[in-house]
């Protein structure tokens, strides 16, 4: 089960204003969320991609971590620097779950099911399903890994996606549509 687990943790939260990875959710940072979570599961190697406010973040982390300088050219070249250095950690790696730091549901059951759906199903990329769209987390096999490796711009993994629809398979993500990006967001999150 030669499985890791990237935690894409890189942008600057301009729409918040502050760094979401460190805003707090039933007394755990939400990079810290996600990072137990990953901990808890059997894979690895798990790295954390840092970015903006890299020396902030870095501080709180339990796990792993690179920083991408070219955080500032969006999702895609995380994603692709998360996989140099996953890669160069683990050569053989069979496949690579994508995760990001501000979906506060996320939890180690998650990640398991995606795996155990690969299994499964037999498929080469299994993805969270919520609110009538499919996304993060999401496990790539092997075979991905030279398009995960050669992204560009700002649309991350979703291309890739879209492109293999016959070779994906889901599992439902109940809470999985909750993420922090504003102020808004946030307080959503905890008035409940």
């Amino acid at each position: 089960m030669k499985t890791g687990i990237i935690i894409l943790a890189a942008g600057s939260s301009s729409r918040l204003g502050k760094p979401k990875q460190l805003l707090s959710y039933k007394d755990k940072s939400l990079i810290n969320i996600v990072s137990d979570a990953a901990f808890a599961t059997a894979f690895t190697p798990v790295i954390v991609v840092l970015g903006a406010n890299a020396e902030l973040i870095s501080k709180n982390l339990k796990l792993d971590y690179i920083i991408n300088d070219s955080w500032h050219e969006g999702i895609s070249a995380s994603i692709a620097a998360g996989m140099s250095a996953i890669l160069e950690k683990e050569p053989d790696l069979e496949d690579v779950i994508l995760a990001v730091s501000d979906q506060p549901f996320i939890n180690a059951e998650i990640f398991a099911r995606l795996y155990q759906q690969k299994i499964s199903t037999g498929k080469g990329i299994i993805a969270s399903r919520y609110a009538q769209t499919t996304g993060t987390p999401v496990l790539f096999n092997k075979r991905y890994f030279p398009q995960l490796l050669a992204l560009q711009e700002n649309s991350g993994a979703k291309p890739i996606l879209n492109e293999n629809r016959d070779d994906t398979e889901t599992i439902d993500f109940e809470h999985g549509h909750i993420d922090i990006d504003t102020e808004t967001d946030y307080n959503n999150l905890i008035k409940d």
